[in-house]
């Protein structure tokens, strides 16, 4: 299918109309805290779901903001007099931001929406028409091209990504261009690449009208556009994951086999990262018939790296094809056709013998280590976003115990960390608990059950004494010989360390 049907987009080489319109659209808070003080929190919640009535209605004025809103965020035709009031109108026309409708009305040619930046930044995400999200309400367009906006998805990997400055970033798969904005604020490089051009003259507009500095834009699927001598200190990718019988929309379908698009996204990652560099994906797997999900994706992992897979959900064949095609709206046209697909999707499923599918974050660290760290496990709970420094502490401990062997980390030091509680669980009355829990209550916020030892330990763990020397005292309240409990307690020791309830202290 051609792009054809799209509107055209505005120019990317008129840099100073993006300074102009950026300049107005602050100067009338076009902003995330100015949208939720014009609309309120319900409305403008109801428009991260594409549900626009409630922002309609809370937009009846003519107040400039009101005008912007209209404009941008619910594409409605605007009087080109109102519209002058707050906007370089006839540069916008020009430069293909806006286009003349109706006579005496301009409309805009993208949806242009306000995001806060992690700092407090005042951003603006640019995307194809009715297409700032997707979810429940399906995309407002059908093309093969189309380029969506901000979405779920998208957020938790801004909110993953680790953010220590780095020479070099790569956004494989930029869409709208929101990673590769949330990269040029750590990284003096940062390279895009899409399959879709029409996604690299987006994100040129998104960089541009958030004040950004330009990226270095390249068309090509996966890592072809980029050449076998470049490496990069961070990768990040949203890729096109869908598990899906064809590919009909770019932004979400890989046109590959299965899950063999995230594959090949994980396998090569390895060979294009720098030493301590990091990878951080989204991705959707296959639950295979007869075979172990975790084992799958060990085997994804590259040489020479540490892994982190967290999987954060799982459906059935029935949900994520349910999901996928009201993605796409098609619940909203034939019902015959919808069924069609819908089949199809179960035949695809049914060939490969998929019960379900997995949907989480696959972050790699390049070590070049002989003895990999390769942690899958599955967290279906709560977090505390933003996670890029949980995850960068994950492998830094990572480290810090592959250079300590039982007898060396019996002799180190540890700390119970922030924001950690224990927990006795046990019926009422009882005179010893049933088991002791510890839970996290930032990050992960992970929950563990530890044993009567490992409860001990963790309670006087405040850096002050060696892990053995607190062994032998605890050996010692509990009448255990003091050796055997030196011998099987480093497993404990080493996981609680791994999940972050304690911290080396150097």
């Amino acid at each position: 299918m051609s792009n054809s049907t799209l509107p055209t987009l505005p120019a990317t080489d008129r840099p100073e109309v993006a300074a102009l319109l950026r300049d107005a659209l602050l100067g009338a808070s076009f902003t995330a805290d100015g949208l939720l003080d014009l609309l309120g929190a319900p409305a403008y919640a109801a428009l991260a779901r594409s549900e626009t009535v409630p922002a309609l209605r809370a937009t009846r004025g003519d107040t400039p903001l009101e005008t912007l809103v209209r404009l941008f965020l619910l594409q409605q035709p605007v009087p080109h007099a109102r519209v002058a009031d707050v906007l370089p109108v006839d540069a916008c026309v020009e430069s293909g931001w806006l286009t003349s409708v109706g006579g005496d009305e301009v409309a805009a040619t993208v949806d242009v929406r306000p995001y806060g930046g992690p700092g407090g930044e005042d951003w603006f995400i640019v995307s194809d028409l009715g297409c700032a999200v997707g979810g429940a309400g399906g995309i407002g367009s059908r093309e093969e091209g189309v380029v969506l906006g901000v979405g779920g998805a998208s957020t938790t990997l801004a909110g993953i990504t680790v953010r220590t400055p780095v020479a070099a970033a790569l956004d494989l798969g930029t869409g709208s261009g929101i990673q590769a904005l949330h990269a040029a604020q750590h990284a003096t490089r940062v390279t895009a690449t899409d399959v879709n051009p029409r996604a690299l003259h987006i994100t040129a507009l998104t960089l541009a009208l958030s004040g950004a500095p330009a990226a270095d834009l390249r068309e090509g699927s996966l890592f072809d556009p980029v050449r076998d001598d470049e490496t990069y200190d961070l990768i990040v990718s949203n890729p096109p994951f869908v598990i899906s019988p064809g590919a009909r929309l770019t932004y979400r379908d890989g046109g590959m086999g299965g899950d063999d698009l995230c594959r090949s996204l994980v396998q090569q990652a390895g060979d294009r990262l720098r030493e301590g560099g990091f990878a951080q994906f989204l991705a959707n797997w296959q639950h295979v018939e007869g075979e172990d999900w975790q084992d799958r994706l060990r085997s994804w992992v590259p040489r020479g790296c540490d892994a982190w897979i967290v999987q954060r959900e799982v459906q059935d064949v029935t949900q994520y094809a349910e999901l996928w095609l009201r993605d796409a709206g098609d619940h909203r046209g034939d019902p015959a056709a919808y069924e069609a697909l819908y089949d199809a999707w179960l035949d695809e499923f049914e060939a490969r013998k998929v019960k379900g599918v997995g949907f989480g974050w696959i972050t790699l660290r390049r070590t070049g280590s002989d003895a990999p760290s390769i942690t899958v496990e599955e967290w279906p709970h709560s977090i505390e976003q933003p996670l890029g420094d949980t995850v960068r502490a994950h492998f830094d401990r990572v480290d810090r115990l592959r250079a300590l062997d039982d007898a060396a980390l019996l002799a180190a030091h540890f700390r119970l960390a922030a924001e950690v509680i224990q927990e006795q669980v046990g019926l009422p009355g009882a005179e010893d608990p049933e088991h002791v829990v510890l839970r996290q209550h930032r990050g992960m916020r992970r929950a563990t059950k530890v044993d009567t030892v490992g409860a001990g330990f963790a309670g006087v763990c405040d850096g002050s004494l060696s892990a053995g020397r607190i062994l032998d005292a605890i050996a010692q309240l509990v009448g255990e010989d003091p050796v055997l409990l030196r011998d099987r307690t480093p497993a404990q020791i080493r996981l609680l360390v791994e999940q972050g309830f304690l911290e080396p202290v150097d």
